[in-house]
């Protein structure tokens, strides 16, 4: 069953890494980044609806709809909002790095919420993982010792810990309610949210075309596909997991436009498999304890 896990968490992490070639294609349209996040949001809305309405799986608990709401305003509308303050502050290089400090804020908040365990390894690989997306995207601006300023460092920090909150909600909630029933009521908040952000005006079909696939795979396919796999999988693993996307969509980047790691990438790519081996392995070496004293007894 751990296995199954890994599986769809890679899976979902592949199907996330999609979301930066098909934006291009958006944003060549006319399209404005958070327009983009606001039609992605209601057309993905549509998917999930359907989906609740079907299974009859609409109904909320009282008492759990001010967390399913709030997860709205601060997991999809934070998200987009902070990341996007992050890039205007201090570039899409900087942001990229401090949004992948979300495995570490998963790490502390699965320890004070879920309480799962700080192992060693766990902790190596948040390390690991951390500094392999910091190769990835910080290599030429690190060299030239570029320096930042608050607001950057700050809004960048905060896209991770709102992104860090989707693996604690999910592991929280997931247990009492389906992904489309959650989604029924987040997505509609988070879109609300980012609406006064942007003006609306009149696209190409290339634009909508993009939005409808960045809906349908980027959006409900892989969170679908993923909170399936976090059903199997503590947090912080498949966080550390899902962190193959920048990876997969750096090679998605090489093959469609011929874009290249720095050297310094690659030693962050090599961390960052290394991270999610240490994990799979961790996994596996803690699956063969636990079963020993069951087959000692048999």
């Amino acid at each position: 069953m751990q296995l199954k896990g890994y599986f769809y968490v890679i899976l979902a992490a592949v199907l996330w890494a999609l979301i930066g070639p098909v934006s291009r294609y958006a944003f060549e349209a006319g399209m404005p980044p958070l327009e983009v996040a606001f039609w992605r949001s209601c057309l993905a809305w549509v998917f999930f609806a359907s989906q609740a309405r079907a299974l009859g799986q609409m109904r909320v608990a009282r008492n759990d709809l001010p967390a399913v709401l709030a997860f709205g305003v601060v997991g999809i509308a934070g998200l987009f909002g902070s990341y996007a303050m992050a890039v205007r502050a201090g570039g899409a290089a900087l942001a990229s790095v401090l949004l992948y400090t979300a495995p570490a804020w998963v790490a502390v908040m699965s320890r004070l919420w879920l309480g799962e365990r700080l192992s060693t390894p766990k902790i190596a690989a948040v390390v690991l993982t951390i500094v392999g997306v910091a190769g990835i995207s910080l290599g030429p601006d690190w060299s030239g010792g570029k320096s930042f300023g608050v607001a950057a460092i700050l809004f960048g920090l905060l896209s991770g810990i709102t992104y860090a909150l989707y693996y604690i909600f999910g592991k929280r909630y997931l247990g009492r309610y389906s992904t489309p029933t959650l989604f029924l009521y987040a997505l509609p908040v988070g879109a609300l949210v980012v609406s006064p952000f942007f003006r609306f005006e009149a696209h190409p079909l290339q634009a909508w075309v993009a939005v409808a696939v960045l809906a349908f795979v980027s959006t409900y396919l892989a969170y679908s596909i993923y909170y399936a796999g976090l059903k199997h999988l503590e947090a912080t693993r498949a966080s550390v997991v899902a962190t193959l996307e920048p990876l997969v969509a750096s090679l998605l980047a090489f093959f469609l436009w011929d874009e290249t790691f720095t050297p310094l990438g690659y030693i962050g790519a090599a961390l960052i498999l290394s991270a999610v081996l240490l994990t799979v392995v961790d996994g596996a070496r803690r699956r063969r304890i636990a079963a020993m004293p069951s087959r000692a007894g048999a």
